[in-house]
């Protein structure tokens, strides 16, 4: 009888080629079952929804940083761009979350729509740096408001709509960053066809909510679609009140999670019912702001300082670039940036940070180093600052994507809608005060360089 070969022939032996083939073939597989554990019972439409509703809310306003350049000129600090990106936006997410709740949801995406589409048409064909900055205000509105909103709809879906919508805002800037990059650099496209073909992005969010969100998940009430909840008061401290102004609720209706609406009709008891609301948000917020808004607002002061008001000085002699002219370099930081922002931005199904302030402070950090740079230029090379750029964007995609994740797990269910809009005020207040950090401190940068022999970034 034949004799049957050797067993161990039939498997590759340590250190062959096939050897490393299989272990890399069985390390993805695993990988592979990993993801998709992680995703077990997600809605495959609540996953798209959110994951475009970050897409679109956020692609507009990196597009726009992208170009700051070229929109506003080399003698124009960049932190003027940003100013006027951001600062609408914050002042919606400040105001916002206190009468948003009469709106519905279907009436403020179609605004968001008009407005963020309004707002590029302008920058688009603005011929003067006043109709530019002027457009950039109006889509930064929509951007502001669009965040406070699609945030407090995740409270409806479960866990998986917050992570998507993360990952969603982290692929904006990929998106966004590398859209303009191409179009404006590698296709040499002018800076108006570039800007005008970004107005077309908005459609998708419309398509997002009407076509592919399952919108019963929304509840529905007599104020408005997907608001009820947003700015109510506990039972507890609304009975208290009430006793306190003698007087009377009346057709109470109570919810599941217990909260109770009134339904009287007298315009004393509506006043009464809407300063209480207003109180018990006000006190809301104060408890937010130590462990949730603080670190989120450091890490944005930290990285937009960073990109807005160091990154325009981060420059070597042209041969020593991989560029065929200075005016490259900016862009390409912003893309290198959003591909860290993305990748963290995508981990909370994978990984969670529980505390906020290191990272925030490792942030600080990254901004404390570039701006030294900037000014005794110690580092040799271009590459290792595209390293510490990259991560500058994971540690701001884990703060900003951990901070709601915290909120999520950790305020109770009838806080927590108001709780995720609120928030977003530290992201829009701390790129506000890089703003005006910004435009002093590329001031200053660019010219103690052009002082010291190094006028780089006054060439384009």
């Amino acid at each position: 009888m034949a004799s049957l070969p050797s067993p161990t022939l039939r498997f590759p032996m340590p250190g062959s080629p096939a050897s490393s083939w299989a272990t890399y073939k069985a390390r993805f597989s695993l990988l592979w079952e990993n993801v998709r554990g992680s995703f077990a019972g997600a809605n495959p439409r609540v996953c798209v929804a959110f994951w475009l509703f970050g897409l679109i809310n956020n692609v507009l306003y990196v597009i726009i940083l992208s170009a700051a350049l070229d929109l506003v000129g080399p003698d124009v600090p960049k932190g003027v761009v940003l100013l006027f990106d951001v600062m609408p936006s914050f002042l919606t997410k400040l105001t916002g979350p206190y009468f948003i709740h009469l709106i519905s949801y279907r009436v403020r995406i179609i605004t968001f729509f008009l407005l963020s589409t309004c707002g590029m048409i302008v920058v688009a064909f603005g011929d003067s740096i006043g109709w530019r900055l002027f457009g950039i205000a109006i889509a930064s509105i929509s951007s502001g408001g669009g965040e406070m909103t699609f945030l407090s709809m995740t409270h409806f879906y479960d866990h998986f709509a917050l992570a998507m919508w993360g990952s969603g805002t982290g692929g904006a800037g990929i998106i966004g960053g590398t859209f303009y990059l191409a179009l404006s650099t590698w296709l040499a496209f002018s800076v108006q066809a570039s800007l005008m073909l970004s107005c077309f992005l908005p459609l998708v969010m419309l398509v997002s909510f009407f076509g592919i969100l399952p919108r019963e998940a929304l509840p529905k009430d007599s104020e408005a679609e997907g608001v009820k909840g947003y700015s109510r008061v506990p039972e507890r401290e609304e009975e208290q009140g009430l006793s306190e102004e003698g007087d009377v609720l009346t057709n109470s209706m109570h919810s599941s999670n217990g909260s109770v609406f009134t339904a009287g009709s007298s315009t004393g008891s509506k006043t009464t019912r809407a300063w209480k609301s207003l109180r018990a948000n006000l006190t809301r917020m104060r408890g937010l702001i130590v462990p949730y808004i603080l670190p989120l607002l450091l890490v944005y002061i930290s990285e937009y300082t960073i990109n807005q008001g160091v990154a325009p000085t981060l420059l070597y002699p042209l041969e020593e670039m991989p560029f065929k002219n200075y005016r490259d370099a900016y862009p390409t930081y912003n893309t290198i940036y959003q591909v860290g922002v993305f990748i963290s931005r995508s981990s909370t199904p994978f990984i969670r940070i529980r505390y906020l302030y290191p990272p925030s402070i490792l942030q600080f950090a990254n901004l404390v180093l570039l701006t030294s740079h900037a000014v005794w230029n110690f580092i040799p090379t271009i590459w290792i600052l595209f390293l510490i750029i990259f991560w500058e964007g994971i540690l701001g995609g884990l703060v900003y994507v951990n901070t709601f994740a915290e909120i999520t797990d950790n305020v109770p269910y009838e806080d927590r809608e108001f709780s995720l809009g609120a928030t977003t005020v530290s992201d829009s207040g701390g790129i506000c005060i890089a703003a005006f950090i910004s435009m002093a401190l590329e001031t200053w940068l660019c010219r103690h360089q052009v002082t010291h022999g190094r006028n780089y970034c006054k060439m384009t």
